[in-house]
Order: C-alpha cells, then sequence, then structure tokens
C-alpha cells in the first residue's frame, strides 16, 4: 500500500506532521477532512507496488489508527516553512473553514499568468502564490495541486477532484492548454471567462434580485391578505347582515388557498413527484441531450448560451492549431471545454467527417444554432489561413456576444416587470377592493335596506 507524508491544520491553527498508509491520495485526503484536519500538503513518499505487502517503516502509521489518536500525535508549531501567526489563527476559528470564493480563483489566476509569462515553471509559480495566499483553506488546495505538479501529474487532474472550486470549463481550459503546451494563453483565456462569468452574473442578479424580493414581498402579502384579512371583511358583512357579497375572484381564490391547505401532501406530491420525474430524465442520455438542445433554443438566454460555447471552442482549437495541431487532433483536444450533449455530438460529427475526407464545419451549420456569418468565415478560413480567420472570427463573436447581452439586459426587465405586474393586479383586485369596499362604507346601506 503506497505511503504518504501529511502535514494538516487542527481547528486551533496547529500542524499535524505524519506518515500513513492508505489506498490513494484522495481517500487520505477525504479521511483527514472528516476528522476535522484541514490538509495543507500530502505527497506520496514510496511507490513500490508488488505483491509483497511493504514492510511498513517506525513512522509509518495505518491511516485509522492515526486517526483514532489524533490528539496524541507529534503536533507542533510549523517551522522552517511559513509560521503560523495569530491572524491566521484568529481566521481559522471565526471562518469556519474560510470559504474560497470566486474572487480567490481569480486572484489565484492572474497571479500564475503573470508568473508564467516572466518564464516561471509551474512548481515555482505555485510555490509563490502559495505564498502570498492568505486564505488558509485555499492555500491548502494549491499545495495539494502543487504536490500532484511535484509527483509529475498535470494541473488539471487535481483540479478536478476540486470541482466544487474550480468550475468545469476553467478546469478544461487548463487541461488545453497544459495538452497543448500553451499554458500561459490559456490562462488569460481562463482570466477572461472568470470575467465575463463574474460580469454576467453581477448584471442579471441587479436585474433579478430586486424584482424577485418585490415579487416575493406581494405574493406573501396576497396569501397573507387573502387568509387573514378577507376572513375579517367577511364577518363584518355577516354581522351588519349585508347583502353584498365580496367580489367572485376573492372568494374563489381563498376557496383555493382553503383547499391547498386541507390537502397540502396532494401538491406537494405533485410538486416533488414532478421534480423526480424530471431529474430522472434528464439523467438518461436522451433526457440530458433534449435538455441541452433546449438551453441552446430557450428564449432570451439560448442564444448566449450556446455563442459562449461555440466562442471558446474556437478559441481552444486555434490555441491548439498554433502550437503545431493537425485539425482534427485540435478539435478532438479541444472538445473538452464544453459539456453541453449537443455540442460534443456536433464534435465528434465533425471529427468523423474529417476522417472520411468530409468537411469538420457542416455539422455546425446543418444544426442551424451557428449563424452563416460564422461557417462561411470558417469554410473561407479553410480556404486561406484558418488560423488567421479564426482569430477575426473570435473578434468577431465577441462584439456578437455583446450585443446578444445588451439585448437580454434590455429584455430581461420587461419580462420580469411584466410577471410582477400581473401579480400586482392580481393581489388589487383579491385583496385591495375588499378593503376598499369596506372603506367607502357602501354595504352599510344594504344593511340598512336602503
Amino acid at each position: 500500500m503506497p505511503v504518504y507524508s501529511y502535514r494538516a491544520l487542527t481547528n486551533k491553527g496547529l500542524e499535524v506532521k505524519n506518515k500513513v498508509e492508505d489506498t490513494s491520495r484522495f481517500s487520505l485526503i477525504k479521511k483527514l477532512k472528516r476528522n476535522g484536519l484541514m490538509p495543507i500538503s500530502v505527497v506520496q513518499v514510496n511507490n513500490r507496488v508488488g505483491r509483497n505487502k511493504v514492510k511498513r517503516g517506525k513512522n509509518n502509521e495505518n491511516i485509522d489508527s492515526v486517526l483514532k489518536k489524533v490528539n496524541a500525535a507529534d503536533i507542533r508549531a510549523r517551522s522552517g516553512t511559513k509560521k503560523i501567526t495569530l491572524k491566521d489563527k484568529i481566521g481559522l476559528i471565526f471562518s469556519g473553514g474560510e470559504r474560497i470564493k470566486p474572487r480567490d480563483v481569480m486572484v489565484f489566476t492572474q497571479n500564475f499568468y503573470l508568473l508564467k509569462k516572466a518564464n516561471f515553471n509551474n512548481i515555482h509559480a505555485l510555490s509563490t502564490i502559495i505564498d502570498s495566499t492568505e486564505n488558509l483553506t485555499f492555500r491548502a488546495v494549491l499545495e495539494d495541486i502543487l504536490a500532484g505538479v511535484e509527483a509529475g501529474e498535470n494541473m488539471y487532474t487535481t483540479m478536478e477532484y476540486y470541482s466544487s472550486i474550480f468550475p468545469y470549463i476553467y478546469i478544461n481550459i487548463i487541461k488545453v492548454g497544459e495538452m497543448s503546451g500553451s499554458l500561459t494563453q490559456s490562462l488569460q483565456q481562463a482570466i477572461t471567462y472568470l470575467d465575463e462569468a463574474t460580469a454576467m452574473s453581477k448584471k442579471i442578479r441587479s436585474i433579478l434580485v430586486p424584482n424577485l424580493l418585490q415579487f416575493g414581498g406581494i405574493f406573501v402579502m396576497l396569501i397573507l391578505g387573502t387568509l387573514l384579512a378577507i376572513p375579517q371583511i367577511q364577518n363584518v358583512f355577516d354581522t351588519v347582515g349585508t347583502s353584498e357579497e365580496l367580489p367572485a375572484l376573492t372568494l374563489w381564490f381563498k376557496d383555493f388557498l382553503d383547499g391547498v391547505m386541507a390537502h397540502w401532501y396532494i401538491p406537494v406530491f405533485l410538486i416533488a413527484g414532478a421534480a423526480v420525474a424530471i431529474v430522472s430524465y434528464i439523467r438518461t442520455p436522451r433526457g440530458r441531450y433534449n435538455f441541452d438542445y433546449f438551453k441552446y433554443t430557450m428564449p432570451v438566454f439560448g442564444k448566449l448560451i450556446y455563442a459562449l460555447d461555440f466562442e471558446r471552442l474556437i478559441r481552444a482549437i486555434l490555441l491548439n492549431i498554433e502550437n503545431g495541431m493537425r485539425i482534427q487532433d485540435a478539435i478532438e483536444v479541444s472538445k473538452s471545454v464544453t459539456k453541453n450533449y449537443v455540442m460534443l455530438s456536433m464534435i465528434e460529427t465533425s471529427i468523423n467527417n474529417i476522417l472520411i475526407g468530409q468537411s469538420w464545419i457542416e455539422p455546425f451549420e446543418r444544426a442551424g444554432l451557428s449563424s452563416t456569418m460564422i461557417t462561411e468565415m470558417l469554410k473561407i478560413g479553410m480556404q486561406t489561413d484558418l488560423a488567421e480567420m479564426m482569430e477575426k472570427l473570435l473578434e468577431y463573436m465577441e462584439l456578437d456576444i455583446e450585443n446578444i447581452l445588451q439585448k437580454i439586459m434590455k429584455a430581461l426587465p420587461q419580462i420580469v416587470y411584466s410577471i410582477v405586474g400581473v401579480v400586482l393586479i392580481f393581489f388589487v383586485l383579491v385583496v385591495l377592493v375588499p378593503m376598499i369596499q369596506v372603506y367607502m362604507g357602501t354595504f352599510l346601506f344594504s344593511a340598512a335596506g336602503v
């Protein structure tokens, strides 16, 4: 069984060092985290594998036995490397593990890009960034990536283990860069991707969040007003003996809510059943394909999602072509930048077309998702200089994506305002009209026989 040397932090900011045996580095990391230890580095120190069991050294214990007596392990203040400061200990106590934010990933990518431009190798660049990383949780992740690089692994293989921290597209941009020998350019692409994702997310949040809060507030007022105010108004009508009645819409909605509350398990069961059915369908290959196709053709956001995926694919292909790859190999390596089944099916068809001597552009043209401008530029590029034409195509696509974004930013508020407006009108008709009726007191004339 492999032997690993690990360093980890306790909740109090102290360091645990030991050598243990375990099935794999990832298995050891999981066990350390489950037992309240934050791994800083986990490095395999013995690669001997064979039929004969490796003799356990004096300091090499089984991980399970170590974790049972972790408090008696060799715990000491960090020495030799960077010492845990009082600020770090306070940060550990109050952060509860220090959540890794998208901003941390962005800063790391920018710093790594600058160091690679300065001709740092990966190990030197990662070591330099780790020393200046204040977030202890992220520092542990980076040290794990560094340990993998020192062991001869690619960076993206360790990043895949931390998929909750590094986005899927980000990981595969790094993968393309490492496999094509152009990591510096891929890091620049990754920075652009993170910038675009952050900017788009902020724009959409700025529109959706206030309106969703407004929608939620009106909806809550509608429910509470119907359940609390309407019965009181009806009680006033019954007390004075008026012949007037509440609006038919108000009575219908009140009866509807009463029915839902009396048989609440029915809508809950229906909603849960529908959700399970949809998720189960999407998990099937056909369901996933149809769902991904819907994402490319859905109103408002469909064109943007496809344009972003296709732009990343073309950028990755260009990167590989500039590094001397054939078009077939460039497409094969670049397909990892997307996980959309529709796009992947077009890419696979494109690769097969190359093998049988047909155009690799034809599947994208036949799908009808790319504009004629894009496919024609690629066709001309195949007849002249493909790399040069792809650069021009990317410039065009950047402008096209910006135009799509501007259209979305104009259309989205109108859609949201329309939904909020409908709910507001319904609230007025159901709740406010009966209140106005009571305020005006016209029901008293009917009660007095006038």
